[in-house]
């Protein structure tokens, strides 16, 4: 009796394996099948990844530094946040913990290093761009970061490539950055300079990142998407320990 009980046993547990193995598989299926079927709608999108949303049926779509939610049934895109019934922005949430992932493998020794504070920053920053001077401004009055500055010159600023090339090949790369993001030379010519490649190597360490837009920070691994220095000011806060309370004495013990 007791053999028979064991064999039942394994092979319950052998048909919950199968079964959870199918249904896994199944799943897959699917989501090649509704990716191959987003690629036919929107043949242009980049396409990091696809995974179940928290809505049935509808599916979580990565695009660089973006999620987007994909319906396969009609070939709907939304473009927006979702939020669940508590309130929480899950959008937002998938976001940081997705460009947290990505940051984490991020090579640093091919980044301008500027500062020895405490607080860690990756910045992804453009020369030309207004709004990343002016988190240079925010970050130049600071003792209490060690940034890591990764250059990524846009098209839409045509003399920034060569403002980038500058930067990275001057003999006192973090006084050119100053230099460079104060408009000093804005109007003047570059001084004469030769490329080092430092630049291209950067470059080819942004690739997995997926980011599109400058600028963007992590701060200490916290993903900030733009210049919101309200946000950035809040996460260079020192942690306060958190209260406890004073020890009772026992009793009956003095």
């Amino acid at each position: 009796m007791k053999g028979f009980f064991s064999k039942f046993l394994l092979l319950l547990v052998f048909l919950t394996l199968a079964v959870s193995q199918a249904s896994a598989d199944n799943q897959a299926s699917d989501l090649v099948e509704a990716t191959q079927k987003l690629h036919r709608f929107f043949p242009d999108m980049r396409v990091d990844s696809v995974e179940n949303a928290p809505i049935p049926g509808i599916l979580e779509v990565v695009s660089g530094d973006r999620i987007l939610y994909f319906a396969p049934a009609t070939g709907h895109v939304l473009v927006g946040d979702l939020y669940s019934p508590s309130k929480t922005n899950l959008t937002k949430k998938r976001i940081e913990e997705i460009m947290a992932a990505r940051a984490a493998r991020l090579p640093l020794e091919q980044g301008l290093k500027i500062g020895a504070g405490p607080n860690k920053v990756i910045e992804v920053t453009d020369p030309d761009c207004s709004y990343c001077r002016r988190g240079s401004g925010f970050f130049a009055g600071r003792k209490d970061v060690t940034r890591y500055v990764f250059l990524m010159p846009l098209n839409i600023h045509p003399k920034a490539r060569a403002k980038a090339q500058y930067i990275l090949s001057a003999k006192n790369p973090q006084a050119a950055y100053e230099e460079v993001f104060s408009g000093k030379y804005d109007k003047a010519p570059l001084p004469e300079f030769k490329d080092n490649g430092w630049l291209e190597r950067q470059g080819k360490a942004l690739e997995g990142l997926g980011v599109n837009s400058t600028p963007s920070y992590w701060i200490n691994g916290t993903y900030v998407s733009g210049s919101n220095l309200r946000l950035i000011t809040q996460l260079l806060q020192p942690q306060k320990p958190e209260k406890t309370e004073d020890a009772k004495p026992t009793p009956g013990k003095p």
